[in-house]
């Protein structure tokens, strides 16, 4: 890793930046973007920490021009609104009490109780701006180079704090991990009770960034062995689907998803996913495609995509035991529009009313059976139908004809 510096990195350059850098003055990097540029990945978020308060914060980037939004105030948080996106700006802070869920802090101007107050060592590296300084109270760094998941401090105690630090342990050991830490994990499953007591929004939040991290199938299966889920998703049991997906996943190329993967975790059952996504108060949309990917797939890759929609089938394809060329089938391919409308049916001659939607699903069932042929030969489909229905070919011709003089 190094000497004790932040390498460079792109963000470091982002417009507004060293302005917002000048203004506060007594301000330092801290969390994911130093974490995330040590590691060498790119940076999502950018946090600054500083021992000015909230107020003085707002004052001074007003001052010089700079958008302040109070996004937390009471909890020290400023956003800063540049050019190039938005920075939290937060006070130094210290807990005062917590209760699983919240916390109450009080303001410090204590960079180490700052650090204490934080979860896991290498969430809790600052940086100085100006010479990219590393600052390091509890070990972060050498965490960091034996990928070492460890809570600061002890680990009971953390999870007391804030209980969704159970989940986030196990998303922080897939996403950067080898090791997780003894005592951590010990403490993780004599607490997975009190993930009951969150809301359920947050665990699903932590979940689903879980499901897609680098090393999920290890960690999910770790996770399962040591009875994690039972008391919020005791549907989980095993991750063999998981793991079959997520090879599946990667052999079609097709990025990871956390609604398919956790299907993949559930009963292949729509009434059982119907149960998990409501527990989990999941989106209309996620709830639909999650109840979808539990069925089985049916029909040619291009005709269950059609009818299902394409989502819906590359879920259905990869979760399956079907061929991988199936699921390839559907990967970039978009299903076509029915070339043919209700008017196309009344012109040959059929009265308008039910039977004209009759032939036309008729005719339908004949195109998605011949992988979608062009409109002429759904054209020869309708002429087929029409004459059936009308129980002499000539009959259906002499309207048909009658109709394109009109």
């Amino acid at each position: 890793m190094g000497g004790m510096t932040l390498p460079d990195a792109q963000w470091r350059h982002r417009a507004g930046l060293a302005q917002l850098v000048e203004v506060l003055a007594d301000v330092r990097f801290v969390g994911g973007s130093v974490r995330d540029t040590l590691l060498g990945i790119p940076v999502s978020d950018l946090d600054v920490a500083t021992p000015l308060a909230p107020e003085r914060v707002v004052e001074l980037l007003k001052g010089a021009g700079i958008r302040a939004v109070p996004t937390g105030i009471g909890h020290g948080t400023i956003t800063a609104v540049l050019e190039s996106g938005p920075v939290e700006v937060t006070t130094l802070r210290r807990d005062v009490s917590t209760d699983g869920r919240r916390a109450t802090v009080a303001f410090t101007d204590d960079w180490r109780e700052d650090a204490a107050r934080r979860d896991f060592t290498i969430n809790a590296l600052y940086a100085d701006p100006a010479t990219g300084a590393i600052f390091d109270y509890f070990g972060g760094l050498a965490d960091l180079e034996a990928r070492h998941v460890r809570f600061i401090g002890d680990p009971l105690q953390r999870i007391a704090e804030d209980h969704l630090r159970i989940l986030r342990f196990f998303r922080f050991l897939a996403r950067f991990g080898d090791v997780a830490d003894p005592a951590g994990l010990a403490a993780c499953t004599a607490r997975s009770r009190d993930l009951m007591a969150l809301s359920r929004e947050r665990i699903a939040d932590e979940l689903l960034k879980l499901l897609i991290a680098r090393d999920a199938v290890r960690v999910v299966e770790l996770m399962i062995a040591h009875g994690i889920f039972a008391p919020v998703l005791p549907e989980i049991v095993s991750a063999a689907r998981f793991t079959h997906l997520a090879a599946r996943e990667t052999a079609a190329d097709v990025a990871p998803d956390a609604i398919r993967r956790l299907a993949a975790l559930i009963p292949a059952d729509p009434v059982v996913a119907e149960q998990v996504a409501a527990r989990l108060k999941l989106s209309n949309a996620q709830r639909r495609r999650l109840a979808a990917a539990a069925v089985a797939p049916q029909g040619t890759p291009h005709a269950l995509a059609y009818r299902a929609g394409a989502e819906a089938a590359l879920d259905q394809l990869l979760l399956s035991d079907r061929p991988l060329a199936d699921a390839l089938a559907v990967r970039d391919w978009q299903p076509p529009r029915f070339p043919l409308g209700g008017g196309a049916i009344v012109a040959r001659g059929i009265k308008a009313g039910p039977e004209v939607a009759r032939l036309m699903k008729q005719v339908e069932q004949a195109w998605i059976a011949e992988g979608f042929p062009d409109a002429d030969r759904v054209s020869a489909l309708a002429d087929e139908a029409v004459a059936q229905a009308l129980g002499s070919p000539s009959s259906a011709q002499a309207s048909s004809r009658s109709s394109a003089r009109e």
